[in-house]
């Protein structure tokens, strides 16, 4: 896989039953890659490690006054010259295209499993960890798996080395074939404490990220509240928890990367004093020491991978393991422990939406209005009929149990592969987001063709919207669908993106429309022109919204009261209001107070008494 080939087709099922086997999943997938990376690590380092023979060669050729045998060293160091560049433009090539190439699968992969879980994600992991996970991670696994193929390169140059030198001067190579493996395995007694550090670290990390996107996040309300400084004054003790961790774990780095200077050091003393008595005596030449002198220098250079690989798993595997963790996050027919779902071929399915939880139905081709006291269990009822519910909708109904999928006809949504399900039902939730761009490229989404963005617009009630974009556009066309809408749409109020939003949704015109609270942030006015148009241009359509507005509930077909998890009453929105005093409080927001007042009423109307007292006064 190159650069230029990306994105992946398909990044394929990880492993994420631990940091380290999703790690090793990654490396294998890259097999190719590594073994590039390898070969040409290969040449660049025993380029490095033969320079010294060439040395070597040359000042004995001197030493002999030997012109051919200096010009051979002479050669003989070009070529190795030559082939250092080559391998060293290569190997950064190659081990840079593994990092990106791994980056890019995790990527992808974090990306297919947020779109399989959608709002669901966030209530099941932090939306810090999200995403921690797909940054500062995703970018420290790529260096341990850019970094992998380096240190192969470095461990079996290190080999051919010491062989190399015991069959090139036996008496100093065996002083070498035995300090180098100690060099190389002296940190490891130091590696387990510095990954603890590393892991404190890291996870004191992930716990700042998390807070600083909670306190970004919700900065609005905090300075309404006045707990902006609180906020700002926990995120500053974190960050300073984060950087006494950082000092701590970088001293354990600091320490290892002592130890790997001082030892070897300590190895080319004892080379040089070792090599000076043996040249001395007559048994080596004055070349052939230069060249275990020089050969000895040079392998500090492949030792310091040693060091690098310790440290890019250390701060990899933790990453990993996050990744892992979202990664493992399941849609609920996984999730019961089922298996995969399988395609169901043929058309989409079609007919009544059901839930079999709740017993909310909301017939085919009907505008059906729910109505819930609890917002939270409003939220939740909507993701379900769109098949987006976790596991943990178990926990969240108290039942211990996960509830069956909604049904669509007679499929189950959890049944259905992911595209099909998002095609057939689309669900629009109480805080939308818009993406920065035109509105044009607002309203370009995946969409059956029936629906005019014109028309999206008219029955949202977008005028005004489409009169101030017109107003700040820069285009001197003053067209409003060339007016670009700034991050998250936060240059419009929150009536005007929730409208737009909207728009949106119809535009896309699924066959199944779950709207969760679409006009909470509208006055009154705009609201029951909303709730007629979208009636008006979903005739024909199944549409489910979920709210508490009389004007919209007036529009209705049927409406359907969830009380306590199941559904306790169905009929019209005034048919209800009249015989359900649960409905009545609910959308009259009555007091218990009012509620049992006027309960006296009725009954002393039932009994005659209030036109005694009536007629008394």
């Amino acid at each position: 896989m190159q650069i230029r080939d990306l994105p992946y087709p398909d990044p394929g099922v990880p492993d994420v039953r631990s940091g380290p086997r999703f790690l090793y999943w990654l490396g294998r997938n890259q097999l190719g890659g590594q073994l590039k990376s390898l070969s040409w690590g290969l040449l660049h380092q025993c380029g490095v490690a033969a320079l010294p023979l060439g040395v070597g060669l040359a000042v004995q050729a001197v030493v002999d006054r030997s012109g051919s045998r200096l010009a051979f060293a002479a050669g003989l160091i070009a070529l190795l010259g030559v082939a250092i560049a080559l391998g060293d433009t290569m190997l950064h090539r190659t081990a840079v295209t593994n990092w990106i190439t791994a980056a890019a699968r995790v990527q992808q992969l974090l990306a297919r499993r947020t779109a399989e879980l959608g709002s669901a994600l966030t209530r099941r992991v932090a939306a810090g960890e999200v995403v921690a996970v797909s940054t500062g991670d995703v970018e420290k696994i790529g260096w341990f798996v850019e970094a992998l193929s380096r240190f192969a390169a470095a461990a079996l140059t290190l080999v051919v080395v010491c062989v190399g030198l015991l069959v090139y001067q036996p008496a100093l190579g065996i002083v070498v074939a035995i300090g180098v493996p100690v060099l190389a395995l002296a940190v490891l007694p130091l590696l387990p404490k510095a990954t603890r550090r590393a892991d404190a670290q890291r996870e004191m990390a992930g716990r700042a990220t998390e807070l600083a996107s909670d306190t970004v996040a919700g900065l609005r309300v905090l300075r309404g509240i006045g707990g902006e400084d609180l906020f700002l004054g926990r995120y500053r003790d974190a960050s300073q928890e984060v950087r006494k961790a950082a000092v701590r774990s970088a001293r354990m780095w600091a320490l290892i990367s002592a130890v790997q200077v001082l030892l070897p050091g300590l190895l080319l003393i004892t080379v040089v004093l070792y090599g000076a008595k043996l040249a001395l005596d007559g048994r080596i030449a004055v070349g052939e020491l230069v060249t275990v002198y020089s050969a000895v220098t040079l392998l500090l250079y492949p030792l310091r991978h040693f060091e690098e690989i310790a440290m890019a798993y250390s701060f990899s595997r933790p990453s990993a393991k996050r990744a892992a963790r979202v990664l493992s996050l399941e849609r609920t027919a996984n999730a019961r422990g089922t298996e995969a779902p399988v395609p169901v071929t043929g058309q989409t399915p079609s007919g009544d939406l059901y839930d079999p939880a709740t017993g909310l139905l909301a017939p085919e081709g009907r505008f059906t209005a729910v109505v819930c006291g609890d917002p939270d269990m409003a939220g939740m009822l909507a993701e379900r009929l769109g098949g987006h519910a976790t596991s943990d909708t178990a926990a969240d109904t108290g039942t211990g149990e996960t509830p069956p999928s909604a049904l669509l006809g007679a499929v189950a949504l959890d049944d259905l592969p992911l595209i099909t399900a998002r095609g057939a039902v689309l669900v629009q939730d109480k805080d939308p987001v818009l993406m920065s761009g035109t509105l044009a490229e607002l309203l370009d989404v995946p969409a059956s063709g029936k629906v005019a963005a014109a028309d999206a617009l008219d029955a949202a009630q977008c005028g005004d919207v489409l009169a101030a974009l017109a107003q700040a556009s820069a285009d001197s066309t003053d067209d409003p669908m060339r007016t670009r809408i700034t991050e998250r749409g936060r240059s419009l109020s929150g009536g005007q993106r929730q409208r737009l939003a909207l728009a949106r949704s119809l535009v896309t015109d699924p066959q199944v429309l779950v709207l969760d609270e679409p006009t909470s942030a509208v006055d009154s006015h705009t609201e029951a022109r909303v709730a007629a148009g979208v009636k008006r241009l979903r005739t024909g359509r199944t549409t489910v919204v979920f709210a508490s507005s009389p004007l919209v509930l007036d529009q209705a077909d049927r409406v359907v009261l969830v009380h306590e998890g199941e559904v306790a009453a169905v009929g019209t929105h005034r048919e209800l209001l009249h015989t359900d005093p649960r409905y009545r409080a609910v959308v009259t927001r009555e007091t218990d107070d009012e509620s049992a007042a006027k309960a006296a009423i009725g009954r002393a109307r039932e009994h005659g008494v209030l036109e005694e007292i009536e007629e008394s006064a």
